[in-house]
């Protein structure tokens, strides 16, 4: 103990010296100022576009009556119900999905990894042209899914855009779709990860198919899974453009999410205020998230 004490009081000691000669030993002359010259355009881009809109829509957001106002209005009240349909079902869809889908790619056969060529092609397809295209199929009247089940079967197609639940679930279908291949390639490399020997030894023990799935795979990647899901909720909350323009939020601003809400209110009724909190409002989801993400990097408890 004493030697570890006297250790630990040298160390503490030569903390200041340390730091002194760090500052006195400095850059000076050119080295300095090309250090400045790098470093102050950085600095301020991250002033004028990453510190000032967050303090500016903080400063926006503070007010008491707008969450007041806000939380008096039908409008926000349905909003928070589509929010939280588009998370569970949304996320949850699509990572267990994509984590089925995992175990299908990896096997070696090469006419799967051509499949998984145009698997991943949705996600690779830019976002906006996309459910531009997903929005215009499922139009009633002129969609191509309602005008190919009258060409095959003579029957007419639903209005999948003008009610409340079709609309939705059109939104969280067209979300998953554009997404799942993503995550599908997240969880293939953490697929590929594991050692053989591992799967070896689980079927000695007669551990094959869903005893090996359940009993071998998913232990070794539920840390993975879990990142995986902490990753996608944060992502999916701040998500706009699937509502945006697959469902433009309708009918009657009735499947809006909390990102479109908040654009509807900042610029369709003119109340950014309003618009701020509809968004801070989302809070308390995505503090306690970001806290247990960092935890999760902080401790390297996620491993491939």
């Amino acid at each position: 103990m004493d030697g570890t004490s006297a250790i630990a009081d040298v160390r503490a000691a030569s903390r200041p010296r340390f730091r002194r000669r760090f500052w006195r030993s400095g850059m000076q002359g050119s080295d300095l100022s090309w250090a400045l010259a790098f470093l102050v355009p950085y600095v301020a881009v991250f002033l004028l576009f990453v510190l000032y809109p967050v303090g500016y829509g903080l400063y926006l957001g503070h007010q008491p009556a707008s969450y007041a106002e806000l939380f008096a209005d039908p409008i926000y009240l349905r909003t928070l119900v589509n929010t939280a349909l588009f998370l569970a079902i949304g996320v949850n869809v699509k990572l267990f999905c994509a984590l089925l889908l995992s175990g299908f790619f990896i096997k070696r056969k090469w006419w799967i990894r051509a499949l998984l060529l145009i698997f991943i092609l949705p996600w690779a397809v830019p976002s906006i042209p996309t459910f531009i295209s997903i929005h215009w199929m499922l139009d009633g009247q002129w969609g191509f899914i309602n005008n190919l089940l009258w060409a095959l079967f003579g029957v007419n197609g639903p209005s999948w855009l003008t009610q409340r639940w079709m609309a939705l679930g059109s939104v969280i279908v067209a979300y998953i779709w554009k997404w799942m291949p993503f995550w599908t390639v997240i969880f293939l490399a953490g697929r590929m990860a594991i050692r053989p020997e591992i799967y070896d030894a689980a079927t000695v023990d007669g551990a094959t198919g869903a005893r090996r799935f359940i009993h071998v795979t998913f232990p070794l990647l539920a840390n993975l899974y879990l990142l995986c899901t902490l990753l996608s909720v944060l992502w999916t909350l701040g998500d706009f453009i699937t509502t945006f323009l697959v469902s433009t939020g309708g009918p009657a601003w009735s499947t809006d999410v909390l990102a479109t809400l908040g654009f509807r209110y900042a610029f369709d009724l003119g109340n950014p205020a309003l618009g701020v909190a509809a968004m801070l409002s989302a809070l308390p989801l995505l503090i306690p998230v970001t806290v247990t993400l960092m935890r999760r990097f902080q401790t390297s408890e996620i491993q491939l």
